[in-house]
């Protein structure tokens, strides 16, 4: 990602000069983040985005807490992202964790007043945030950035990526509860399947063997159908639905009356949560034909 000249990084030595001094002439923004952060890395590009958009009226820097500790310390850095405003010397606002684009220029509108946007409007920009939340498996952060903004507006969107949030943070009832309050279900008929599909993954993994136990049997006995089974399962509860699909496609083909049928009547599930265009979805569906046929 380029840089602009109102964006830079600092360290122990600097931050004073770059920070401190630069913040009497105008707000600077510090982002305290490390490279190991996925959220860090979500949230870079608003910042930026916002940044660039004062056109000079507000600086952003950086400290990369991994090799600057002196300033985690100095400034007492619990979490990580954390988002510090300083103004005439002193910190005057922030947050910590994700927050949206809209979010972050209401914290700052008291200090630097308001410009146009050129951002994505508030739902989308929520909703690609907690996306990526979700694939990077930061089910917590997604729940904590989607609940306020759906007691404020119950758009379907951010209820199916809420109730995957909570579905992947374990709270099963909840997301149901969640998933059954999207209004158009019709429009959002793939989403919602995924959604459903992996709270059912979820629910059949609660009470089954751990996976070493399954992995032992597996391999006294790789014939063993039910491990196998069961192992799949376990896998597409942690969302590893590559490994989940070539386990169920080779029971399937080994032993597909296995429980009346549920390693194809699972595979279907899992076609129908990752949807149709979904690289595994292809794959395995054609390698599914192929066995039937």
């Amino acid at each position: 990602m380029s840089q602009s000249a109102y964006i830079f990084d600092v360290t122990t030595e600097t931050f004073d000069r770059y920070v401190l001094e630069n913040s009497f002439h105008k707000p600077v923004l510090v982002d305290f983040w490390a490279e190991w952060c996925a959220p860090c890395k979500v949230l870079l590009p608003v910042l930026v985005s916002i940044t660039e958009s004062y056109a000079g009226e507000l600086l952003l820097a950086k400290v990369d807490c991994d090799q600057q500790a002196e300033l985690t310390e100095r400034f007492g850095i619990r979490s990580l992202p954390t988002v510090v405003l300083f103004k005439d010397g002193q910190p005057v606002d922030g947050f910590t964790g994700i927050q949206p684009e809209s979010a972050i220029r209401v914290i700052l509108e008291p200090h630097l007043g308001t410009v146009p946007e050129a951002a994505p409007e508030p739902e989308a920009d929520l909703a690609t945030i907690a996306t990526t939340l979700l694939e990077e498996g930061n089910a917590t952060q997604a729940i904590a950035l989607l609940q306020p903004a759906i007691s404020e507006q119950t758009e379907d969107p951010l209820l199916v990526l809420l109730g995957r949030a909570l579905a992947m943070d374990g709270q099963l009832d909840a997301a149901e509860q969640v998933l059954d309050a999207v209004k158009d279900k019709n429009v959002h008929k793939a989403a919602l399947a995924g959604a459903r599909a992996q709270v059912t993954f979820l629910r059949q993994a609660v009470g089954l063997p751990p996976r070493t136990e399954l992995e032992q049997r597996l391999e006294q006995n790789a014939n063993d159908s039910e491990a196998t089974y069961h192992l799949a399962m376990v896998d597409l509860s942690q969302q590893r639905h590559g490994v989940a699909l070539a386990a169920l496609l080779a029971l399937f083909e080994h032993d597909r009356g296995y429980a009346d049928g549920s390693p194809h009547r699972t595979l279907l599930e899992v076609f129908n949560a990752l949807g149709s265009e979904h690289p595994l979805t292809i794959q395995y569906r054609r390698k599914l034909y192929q066995v039937l046929y």
